[in-house]
Parts: structure tokens; C-alpha cells; sequence
């Protein structure tokens, strides 16, 4: 029962990973494998500012030309009309009242 002779988990010969790592290593300390690394490269390299700044723009820029689009969809009075034999043909919105 309390042998001196045992052994001990978490010997100092065996460290795991985990105890290496520094503070701020975050996912980078874990063992994984390089298909996984390949995968999810982002965890795995340092942020770059123009990159994430020119991501930035273009998704602002194509939210913007997708709203621009579908403003002009809007006010141009057409809609696509599908005939019965299947034509689509764009024809402009009418009132009733006119």
C-alpha cells in the first residue's frame, strides 16, 4: 500500500506537451497532425494586419455592391415574366389603375 518502490504518474522524465508550453501558446501547444494543421492554418500563423484589413474591405465593399444591385432591381419597374411554354421574357410592372 505506500511502497516507496512504486512508481509515479507524471514523472519528471515523462512531461507532457501541455507542461512546455508558454503562456499565450494557446491550440499551438497540442500535439496534432499535419493534415490538421493544413486544414486550419489560421490557428497556426501569426495575424497579419494588411490581410485582415483588405478581407475587411472587400466583404464591406461586396455587401455594399449586393445592396446597390438590389436597389436598382428595385426602382427599375421590370419584373421576368415566364410565359407558359417556358420563355422568361422581362417585362415592366403595370397598375391596375393605369
Amino acid at each position: 500500500m505506500g511502497s516507496s518502490n512504486s512508481t509515479q504518474k507524471g514523472s519528471s522524465s515523462t512531461q507532457s506537451p501541455i507542461s512546455n508550453s508558454a503562456v499565450g501558446d494557446g491550440i499551438k501547444s497540442i500535439r496534432t497532425t499535419s493534415v490538421f494543421k493544413a486544414i486550419n492554418f489560421e490557428l497556426y500563423v501569426k495575424p497579419n494586419l494588411a490581410v485582415m484589413s483588405f478581407g475587411v474591405v472587400a466583404i464591406i465593399c461586396s455587401g455594399a455592391y449586393l445592396a446597390y444591385m438590389k436597389s436598382q432591381q428595385r426602382e427599375s419597374k421590370t419584373y421576368v415574366a415566364i410565359a407558359e411554354d417556358g420563355t422568361q421574357s422581362l417585362t415592366q410592372k403595370k397598375s391596375k389603375w393605369d
